[in-house]
C-alpha cells in the first residue's frame, strides 16, 4: 500500500510538473505572438506606438526643434529680457491634444475613429475624457466618454510642434497667422484647429467626419510676453 501511495504521488507530481510547463509554454507563445501582432501593425501603419511609460519617439536621434531651442532660442532670448543665465529661459513643458466629440453621447463608437486620428497624428495613444457631471440638456450623464485626449512631453513634444507649426498650419484655408492673444498669463498658449485634414499624417478617403481639436502649449514662463517670444523663436506663425 504505501508503494502504490508513493507511486500516485510520483504520478500527480510528474502530472503538475507538466501542466506547468505546458502553461508557460502556452504563455510565452502569447507574449511572442502579441509582440508580433504588434510589429505588423506598426509596419504596416508607419506608427510607432509608445510602449507603457515610453515618451520618446526617436532615443537615437534629438529632434530638429530641440537642437533650435538649445542652440538659438536660448541666446536671443536672454540677450532680449536680459536672462542673468540659460536656467532662466522658458522652455516647453508638455503639450495636450484634445478631441471633443459630441456625437459620442448617443453613439459610443465614433469615438473608436476620433481615438485613431489623435493617435495618427500625435504618434502616442490617447485616453477617453469622461463628463465630470451629468447635464441633463446636452443628454450627458456622468463619467459618458465624451472625448480623446493625449499628453505629449519630450521627443514627442518636440516632434508634434515642428510638424504642427511648419507643416500643417500653413495647409490651412486662407491661413493668415494664428492669434497672439490666446495666452493666459501663466505660460500657456491654446490654439484651436477646425479640421484635422490639415495633417498630413491623415488619409482624407478614410476620415468619416471632420473634426476640430484644441491643443494647448504649456511653458515655464511667468509672463504672456515671455511666452509669446519662446513661442515665435521657435516658429509659431502669429498674426501680425
Amino acid at each position: 500500500m504505501v508503494a502504490n501511495k508513493d507511486d500516485a504521488d510520483g504520478v500527480d507530481a510528474a502530472k503538475g510538473a507538466a501542466k506547468a510547463k505546458a502553461e508557460a509554454k502556452k504563455a510565452a507563445g502569447d507574449v511572442a505572438r502579441a509582440k508580433a501582432k504588434k510589429a505588423k501593425d506598426e509596419s504596416a501603419s508607419g506608427l510607432k506606438i509608445a510602449a507603457v511609460g515610453e515618451t520618446r519617439a526617436s532615443p537615437s536621434k534629438t529632434p530638429r526643434l530641440a537642437v533650435h531651442y538649445k542652440t538659438k532660442v536660448i541666446p536671443a532670448m536672454m540677450k532680449e529680457h536680459q536672462f542673468a543665465n540659460a536656467m532662466q529661459v522658458p522652455r516647453l513643458r508638455k503639450v495636450t491634444v484634445n478631441c471633443a466629440v459630441k456625437e459620442a453621447v448617443g453613439n459610443p463608437k465614433v469615438l473608436d475613429s476620433a481615438l485613431d486620428e489623435v493617435m495618427t497624428i500625435t504618434g502616442q495613444k490617447p485616453v477617453l475624457t469622461r463628463a465630470k457631471k451629468a447635464i441633463a440638456a446636452f443628454k450627458v450623464r456622468q463619467g459618458n466618454a465624451v472625448g480623446v485626449m493625449v499628453t505629449l512631453r519630450r521627443a514627442r513634444m518636440y516632434e508634434f510642434l515642428d510638424r504642427l507649426m511648419n507643416v500643417a498650419l500653413p495647409r490651412v484655408r486662407d491661413f493668415r497667422g494664428v492669434s497672439a492673444k490666446s495666452f493666459d498669463g501663466r505660460g500657456n498658449y491654446s490654439l484651436g484647429i477646425r479640421e484635422q485634414i490639415i495633417f498630413p499624417e491623415i488619409n482624407y478617403d478614410k476620415v468619416d467626419k471632420v473634426r476640430g481639436m484644441t491643443i494647448t502649449i504649456e511653458t515655464t514662463a511667468t509672463t504672456n510676453e515671455h511666452a509669446r517670444t519662446l513661442l515665435a523663436e521657435l516658429g509659431m506663425p502669429f498674426r501680425k
